[in-house]
């Protein structure tokens, strides 16, 4: 016997928590691991390393969370002007805003009828939500969170500049470039994996793009730093 209640897990609401992760711990990764195996090649200390993955993790950290957090209250700014527009209209216009939601819900296919019947309903319901939703565009699961977004970016920045920092803690000074690099390669691939499993989608393509992004971009810093090495050959 089929159940009473049918229910869906939907991914769209992970959506903001996910990219501010994601973004950040794919950036803790790469950004320090590239910094990391740039210095390397160029010769420097492992306490030199060390030193450097230490402040490159506090500076990433801070610096993610501040430009997250910015970035994401501009558009919470955006979305309160919209309703303020929003409620201000239904407030001296209310017969025009009526028409409005009338007119969405026919271009979406409803009927006139159905659509002006539809939209009195709401109207009556929560005349601001949904014009929010409908009309704007705003819903709750995609609503602008700058604070859950700093937080999550900083966390996530700072979880994935550990990994190269356990490398050279916990490898000899003569492996600390091959370390570096293949923690910062398994830790991608887990991230692309992990990232694309949370928001439904293929985890084998998920995991080799930002894999194969993160070689590119260590290959590229290592490079780099083999020009600056004056060691004798």
């Amino acid at each position: 016997m089929p159940s009473a209640h049918h229910s869906e897990h939907h991914y769209i609401h992970r959506t903001g928590w996910l990219r501010a992760s994601v973004l950040g711990a794919n950036d803790g990764i790469i950004s320090v691991t590239s910094l990391i195996m740039g210095l390397a090649a160029s010769g420097a200390s492992s306490q030199t390393l060390l030193i450097t993955c230490v402040a490159g993790l506090i500076s990433g950290a801070v610096s993610m969370a501040a430009g997250e957090y910015i970035s994401v209250k501009s558009q919470e700014d955006i979305e309160k002007a919209d309703l303020a527009m929003e409620h201000k209209a239904l407030k001296h216009q209310p017969e025009a805003e009526l028409k409005e939601l009338t007119q969405i819900y026919i271009t979406r296919g409803l009927s006139p009828e159905l659509a002006h019947d539809v939209a009195v309903q709401l109207t009556a319901h929560d005349a601001l939500a949904a014009h929010a939703r409908d009309e704007i565009g705003i819903h709750d699961n995609t609503a602008a969170k700058p604070v859950q977004a700093a937080i999550s970016s900083a966390l996530a920045f700072s979880s994935g500049a550990l990994l190269p920092m356990l490398a050279i803690l916990l490898s000899s000074e003569h492996n600390i470039e091959a370390a570096v690099a293949i923690v910062g390669v398994l830790s991608l691939v887990l991230l692309g994996a992990l990232s694309s499993y949370a928001a439904g989608t293929s985890v084998l393509k998920g995991s080799l793009r930002v894999t194969l992004w993160g070689i590119a971009a260590m290959l590229f810093s290592s490079w780099i730093g083999s020009f600056f090495n004056t060691a004798p050959i």
